[in-house]
């Protein structure tokens, strides 16, 4: 698997944020225009509710790009518990600024907090095991690597990041390389060194995988015997990743037979906005 991945470079996160305000700001705010040009403001940001904190190098940004006088004041640290009621950050600066960048702002923390908080939560049930939970490609576009950071934000981990770093063989692949074999041989050939990772839909396949020499077996749709059924036959010779049909109901369950990795597109794309709030202190 991949390292958990920090905060996107200056770049990115640059080019990120530039992105949204084009698409809020356009060619101006209008209603901020109200405001005297030379009124200065402090505000405080908010939850309403509890969380796992994420976002922060994005508040940032938003406010360093539209007004360098805009100073931002985080307190509340990236992965850190939330409460009810808790301050996240404050502001202080020129008020057409705090007004123009609030939505953009909290817009980015309100996705990565809730990204940040959902795997908190499901990491939590499953801490009793060795199991590691990975996010997929299912994010929003635009925001895989803000989304990969705030995953590992809430005590989750990477797969893999697109499709460029490592190999995922699935159905298709292999029909279209002619066995698990050759598609394995072929990806050694093409790429030595990058991870290799096959998926399987029964026990059978897992065996041919396994005398492939694949580094990571994804079990696709195993039901909880077939899953414990694989991880004796594996005996530790490749990584076992579960994949398929886990929910928060049978998420403990899948992790307590053994497998190395459960694999869910939910950490980043079934999740719920956390409930923020800026007000204007003077």
């Amino acid at each position: 698997m991949q390292p958990s991945i920090q905060a996107p470079d200056a770049s990115s996160l640059a080019h990120q944020v530039s992105l949204a305000l084009q698409e809020d700001v356009g060619s101006g705010d209008i209603t901020a225009q109200l405001i005297p040009e030379d009124r200065f403001s402090q505000a405080r940001v908010i939850t309403r509710q509890e969380g796992v904190f994420c976002g922060g190098p994005w508040v940032r940004e938003v406010f360093r790009q539209l007004d360098s006088r805009v100073q931002v004041s985080l307190l509340a640290k990236e992965g850190e518990r939330l409460v009810a009621g808790q301050t996240l950050f404050r502001l202080q600066g020129p008020a057409r600024a705090l007004l123009t960048g609030e939505r953009t702002a909290l817009n980015f923390v309100q996705t990565l907090a809730a990204t940040a908080s959902h795997c908190r939560e499901l990491a939590d049930l499953v801490a009793h095991t060795g199991v590691r939970l990975l996010d997929t490609r299912k994010t929003l576009p635009s925001l895989r690597l803000a989304q990969k950071y705030a995953v590992t934000c809430g005590g989750c981990h990477n797969h893999r990041i697109g499709l460029f770093d490592a190999f995922l063989i699935k159905e298709n692949h292999i029909a279209a390389a002619g066995s698990i074999q050759a598609a394995v041989t072929a990806a050694r050939r093409l790429a030595p060194g990058k991870p290799v990772e096959v998926e399987v839909e029964n026990l059978d396949e897992l065996q041919q995988a396994l005398a492939a020499g694949s580094d990571l077996i994804m079990l696709d749709e195993f039901s909880l015997a077939s899953t414990r059924e694989a991880v004796n036959l594996n005996q530790g010779q490749a990584k076992l990743e579960a994949s398929g049909s886990i929910t928060r109901k049978n998420l403990v369950q899948v992790a307590e037979t053994g497998v190395d990795f459960i694999s869910l597109g939910t950490l980043t794309k079934d999740i719920q906005s956390l409930d923020l709030s800026m007000r204007l202190l003077s």
